[in-house]
């Protein structure tokens, strides 16, 4: 009850102290233990009892590292999913100097970054060992890798071959640094989307280090019904999950995905979250909000975060409700 009571405190305390005006109702929420997230991160084999909740950043990059952690307190996350990459929360050339800046903001939030999204796909750029040691050290224990697309002109086992070889560098790494590197399943045309091209470059690595962030909204955009099939063929390889939700639409007669808010769409969470308990997987989940959070361009800083803290808090308790 202790470490309940100083985490809510610091929590409160942090979404007061900041630039923002928040209001009294606001900090009565960030400070109730009836509403502290669930906590604890535990990797396979071991099987936690609870989940954690991270929120992907790229949504809050309106906001410096203390504005984003308030918006993640108060919306009752454990913490982010930070971007450390080009254009993102934390450039990787100053990787060094502005990443504990950003781990020191949530944790004086009460939150932890114990998740980031990277560009990494080579373990020769020299900026890649930097990013991996240096959040190692912070208590950093997943990282989203970058893209990789099949170059034309390769079969699809040349392309295969080459990509095996990138993530076997990385795998490498990984183990060196103690930090899980995990590939999104993405829909579309590059590596990764039909699931099963994931399985078959990283089937004989280490899970501990390196495997997939499995989503399953591409997933199901990709395998509509037998995205079981996938999951049942990677899932000793997920140590982190990626949680957000679609519909299909028309646009100039062509069929389109549409982003919707979790459980608007026609992704089975129930059918999903069932399966991953029979798999006995409690992985951190990190949720993106995809769909456009912002009905005007004019709004205030103020606005755009009052908007984003309910859309947070609204996409957080559907995922839990499938829990």
């Amino acid at each position: 009850m202790e470490t309940v009571k100083r985490r809510d405190f610091l929590r409160a305390a942090a979404l007061a102290s900041g630039g923002l005006a928040l209001s009294p109702s606001m900090l009565s929420a960030a400070a109730n233990p009836a509403a502290a997230p669930l906590t604890g991160i535990k990797t396979r084999p071991e099987v936690q009892n609870a989940w954690s909740f991270h929120f992907f950043s790229k949504h809050l990059q309106f906001l410096d590292y203390a504005g984003a952690a308030k918006a993640c307190a108060e919306a009752g996350f454990d913490g982010a999913d930070l971007t450390v990459r080009p254009r993102g929360h934390v450039l990787p050339e100053k990787v060094e100097k502005d990443l504990p800046d950003a781990v020191k903001a949530f944790e004086e939030a009460g939150l932890k970054i114990e998740m980031m999204v990277s560009g990494i796909t080579d373990a020769e750029d020299p900026l890649t060992e930097k990013v991996l040691g240096t959040a190692s050290q912070l208590g950093i224990r997943y990282y989203r890798m970058g893209y990789y697309s099949y170059e034309k002109g390769l079969s699809i086992p040349e392309n295969l071959d080459r990509i095996k070889g990138k993530m076997e560098g990385l795998a490498r790494l990984n183990e060196k640094h103690r930090i899980h590197g995990a590939y999104q399943n993405h829909a579309g045309s590059r590596f990764g989307a039909p699931v099963w091209d994931v399985w078959e470059v990283i089937r004989d690595m280490d899970p501990e280090w390196t495997g997939c962030q499995y989503d399953i909204r591409h997933a199901t955009a990709e395998g509509n019904r037998s995205w079981p099939l996938g999951l049942e063929l990677l899932q000793k390889h997920i140590r982190c999950l990626v949680i957000k939700d679609f519909r299909w639409g028309e646009q100039d007669g062509k069929s389109r995905e549409i982003n919707v808010p979790v459980g608007e769409g026609i992704v089975d969470f129930p059918g999903y979250f069932k399966k991953l308990k029979a798999y006995e997987l409690r992985c951190p989940i990190t949720i993106h909000l995809e769909y456009p959070m912002f009905p005007r361009d004019d709004m205030s800083l103020e606005e755009k975060y009052g908007t984003a803290v309910e859309l947070m808090k609204k996409d957080l308790a559907a995922t839990k409700s499938y829990l």
